[in-house]
Parts: structure tokens; sequence; C-alpha cells
């Protein structure tokens, strides 16, 4: 019987690196995996869900938190989501009034989404 006690995600461009702790072994596993255009989209809806339910974020960067979601889950080319979202996400990371923790997610969804390839 194995058991897992530490599962690790780790997002560098395209690349999931996954550490999977084995408490029988003692051992870390490391694995590595190639992310789909989904994955990352599924990814980046997940950090924008923690803003849209922050409500230390200002209305206007969650409403546009919103829109992005939309935009993601809307059934178009890849490409064209992802350079719309960033769009939006640029022109918002630039406010004045947004948080330190919300700019950081919306910089880590914008390297996710450059990433996208057709």
């Amino acid at each position: 019987m194995h058991k897992i006690y530490i599962f690790i995600k780790y997002f560098f461009l395209k690349t999931v690196t996954i550490i999977l702790f084995n408490s029988k072994k003692g051992e870390y596993i490391m694995t590595n995996e190639i992310m789909n255009n989904q994955q990352i989209f599924d990814n980046c809806n997940e950090i924008l869900s923690q803003i849209i339910n922050d409500t230390s974020v200002p209305r206007n960067i969650r409403k546009a938190a919103e829109n992005s979601t939309s935009i993601l889950a809307k059934d178009e080319e890849p490409t064209i989501k992802a350079s719309t979202v960033i769009s939006i996400l640029d022109d918002i990371s630039n406010d004045p009034n947004i948080p330190i923790h919300a700019r950081i997610l919306i910089w880590n969804i914008l390297s996710e989404l450059e990433s996208v390839k057709d």
C-alpha cells in the first residue's frame, strides 16, 4: 500500500512537474508532462476564480477576471482566446489599486497563456 502525502505541481511554461512523496519507501517521485492548451486554460480558470472570490480585490479587477473566465470558456481558437485574455489582464495588471497578491496571480496567468500554441 502506497501512501502519498505530498502532491505539488509546478507550472513552468507548458511543462508540469509533479512531485510525489511515497511514504512507504521514503522517496520522492518526480514526473514531467507537457500541458495541452485545455489544461492551461483550466489552470488559468482556477487562478481567476481565486481573484473573483477575493473581496480584497477591487470590483473592476474582479469583473475583468470574470470576463476572462467567460472568454476562456468559449469555443474559439485557443490562440485567439489566449491573446484576448492576455490583453484584458495586461491592462488591469497596471492598475494602481490592485493588491500585490492579485497582481502576482495575474502575472502567473499571463505567463501561462503566453505558452498557448495552435
